[in-house]
């Protein structure tokens, strides 16, 4: 069963366009979002949560219409944004007050043992945080509601590598109950390749593809040419080049393949990085 259904969801701003997005967020599972900076991954995020309105298409959030039914949906979504979501001169103990009637499911105590856990302070304001503080407190929000799936944008950004492992594990924990999903977007490429279950990449509003993450890491590599070798390579056997001062590197979408028609190539395999950064020179 699906958590999340984009059905060609599109949105059309005066000088960005999200092309018609058709895939689906499975239950049970981590899908990470990746892309440059602009290239729709937040604005993906915010149809779902129809913060902005969807231009065509529709989307289905746990089988609901996420406009008719947009409040019952928020009911069942944990959001994360990229900045800084809480009125800065509340404290984390009034942060609790206010969205404590904002969830029907709220647990005090949830939200409380998350701050002790992530030493957030509950009397100092907000505006005295960290930025990484800052997202470790929108995290103890969204995991306090009960909530089915969480939309993280970027929550990542300013924590160290001990609470991006906390949240690691976090997230693989809330996902070990087969009804709970995640969406996450992040530019933190290593962190999916620990937890992620699927990889969907965005470039300049066009969805390029959605798959398996243990397929992508298995099947695509980076080979290595002279600039006077590449010329010896078929175009349709590779996605993209770079080139540098020492030669050239290709991204291949099956190195098996690509090794058992070019014998003796030298094939590393890809990153989540790599992969993005290939596809962007494109």
């Amino acid at each position: 069963m699906n958590s999340i259904i984009w059905n060609k969801a599109e949105k059309q701003f005066d000088t960005f366009h999200l092309q018609p997005i058709t895939m689906a967020l499975e239950q049970g599972s981590i899908m990470g979002l990746i892309g440059e900076n602009g290239s729709g991954k937040t604005t993906l995020i915010k149809l779902v949560l129809n913060l902005i309105a969807l231009t065509t298409g529709e989307i289905k959030v746990l089988g609901m219409d996420s406009v008719k039914q947009e409040q019952a949906i928020k009911q069942k979504i944990g959001f994360v944004p990229d900045e800084n979501m809480f009125y800065e001169m509340f404290t984390a103990k009034e942060v609790n007050k206010v969205i404590s009637k904002l969830y029907q499911e709220w647990q005090n105590a949830t939200y409380f043992d998350y701050l002790d856990k992530f030493e957030i302070p509950t009397n100092k304001k907000i505006k005295s945080f960290s930025m990484g503080m800052k997202k470790k407190l929108a995290i103890a929000c969204a995991f306090s509601h009960q909530a089915e799936i969480l939309l993280l944008d970027e929550p990542m950004n300013g924590l160290d590598p001990v609470a991006r492992a906390e949240i690691r594990d976090i997230l693989q924990e809330f996902v070990e109950t087969e009804s709970h999903s995640v969406l996450l977007s992040t530019h933190i490429t290593e962190d999916l390749e620990k937890i992620s279950d699927y990889i969907t990449l965005i470039e300049k509003g066009n969805l390029l593809f959605s798959k398996n993450k243990e397929e992508i890491l298995e099947k695509y590599g980076v080979a290595s040419f002279s600039k006077n070798d590449l010329k010896e390579i078929n175009k349709k056997d590779y996605l993209s080049v770079i080139e540098n001062a020492f030669g050239c590197k290709v991204l291949v979408e099956d190195k098996k393949a690509f090794l058992k028609k070019y014998d003796g190539a030298v094939v590393d395999n890809a990153t989540l990085e790599e992969i993005m950064i290939f596809y962007h020179q494109r």
